[in-house]
């Protein structure tokens, strides 16, 4: 079976979770997930909107905190220390951080109607800050952050 040839700007062809042998008709399509509305997958572009408030807040609140100290050291190190602790917190209790509230999003797992939790948070976040960037996607339009923890930004 052949492959459909794939310009360069298009990226890495990423294999989704539950690829067979065609993309879905939307993103998310084969998560089981509405094409539009609550419940859809989140586009990157609001993904990355939503990470951007995330992290100003974080540096708002470390520059802030380091007139008062510079026990933890300087502002750069003291966001990304903040930006960590607003992606779990925010994520285990509300199911979405500040950015992503702001921008009508939240987290959901989508291997069980549960919260997403406090490991799969930990976890998560730690691949966004450590090594995946939430920009790299697969086939559904997950971030592989999110496809390795089991869930998916979704609007609502």
């Amino acid at each position: 079976m052949s492959e459909a040839k794939r310009s360069w700007i298009e990226g890495p062809a990423i294999p989704g979770d539950f690829d067979d042998l065609g993309p879905g008709k939307w993103p998310g399509e084969k998560l089981g997930l509405p094409e539009k509305g609550p419940g859809a997958l989140a586009s990157v572009l609001r993904r990355c909107g939503g990470i951007t408030i995330d992290w100003f807040f974080a540096m708002f609140i470390a520059i802030i905190i380091r007139n008062f100290t510079a026990a933890l050291g300087g502002v750069p190190t003291v966001t990304m220390i903040l930006f960590c602790i607003i992606s779990v917190v925010g994520v285990t209790l509300f199911a979405r951080t500040p950015g992503q509230a702001m921008m009508g999003m939240g987290v959901a797992r989508v291997d069980a109607e549960e919260r997403v939790g406090l490991w799969r948070s930990i976890v998560r976040m730690a691949l966004t800050v450590f090594l995946l960037p939430p920009i790299l996607v697969d086939s559904d339009g997950r971030g592989l952050h999110d496809r390795a923890t089991g869930t998916a930004v979704i609007r609502g």
